[in-house]
């Protein structure tokens, strides 16, 4: 049975921006000093973000890039996410935060973000076939499909579970799915594509152990 979803924001996921998003900690390095930073974001057209994430960066393909030391650029131990969709999930055990107006100020951040598509009284089937699409894209340029998939709601602290998949370069994970947005306390949730160090966790577990798979999805989503 599919689960309501108050509001969804998107804004779909192209190849071209995987493209951009997984060459970031291999590429080049900036300098950690914010002019260094100011200087290659005016090169690449985006601008910094702190209303929908803190200390984040609008890219140039209109979605928010997170990273834990706010310099993405050639760092290969750096930890980055790339927020394309936005959910305000339904809570069936918790009516008081139906239509809380903070948290629908959230959601009208997004969707006031140029290029963003805002859907109401949609479900959760409508944000895993956004997901399905954004999965395209990673597919498409790293040429192979995603090494496992998994249905978890482990990074997510409000909501429904949804559907995670998980890619491996020679040195990052590549994971695509839902987060929390731990901004306004997990109550909405990132549809993001995390890129981590392999060494986060230990050998991607077999397809078979759920449990061992939510594990290490969560040792490299969670930071």
């Amino acid at each position: 049975m599919p689960s309501p979803v108050h509001i969804l924001a998107c804004r779909p996921l192209t190849r071209d921006a995987v493209a951009e998003f997984v060459a970031l900690p291999t590429g080049p390095p900036v300098g950690d000093d914010f002019e260094a930073v100011d200087v290659e974001l005016a090169r690449r057209g985006w601008v910094w973000e702190e209303e929908r994430v803190s200390g984040s960066f609008l890219t140039g393909y209109g979605h928010v890039l997170c990273s834990d030391g706010r310099n993405p650029f050639g760092h290969p131990q750096g930890r980055s996410f790339l927020v394309f969709g936005e959910v305000y999930p339904a809570q069936e055990h918790d009516e008081h935060m139906t239509g809380e107006p903070w948290l629908l100020e959230n959601m009208d951040l997004w969707t006031r973000t140029p290029g963003w598509e805002r859907y109401e009284a949609c479900s959760d089937q409508d944000c895993e076939a956004f997901l399905t699409r954004a999965a395209r894209a990673v597919t498409q340029h790293l040429g192979t499909p995603p090494e496992r998939t998994v249905l978890s709601d482990a990074a997510v602290v409000a909501g429904p579970a949804m559907t995670h998949r998980i890619w491996r370069t020679h040195t990052h994970a590549l994971i695509l799915g839902p987060a929390a947005d731990n901004g306004p306390y997990g109550y909405l949730t990132h549809l993001q594509l995390s890129c981590t160090p392999l060494g986060c966790a230990p050998e991607l577990p077999p397809a078979v152990d759920g449990d061992a798979l939510t594990e290490w999805i969560t040792a490299h989503v969670d930071w």
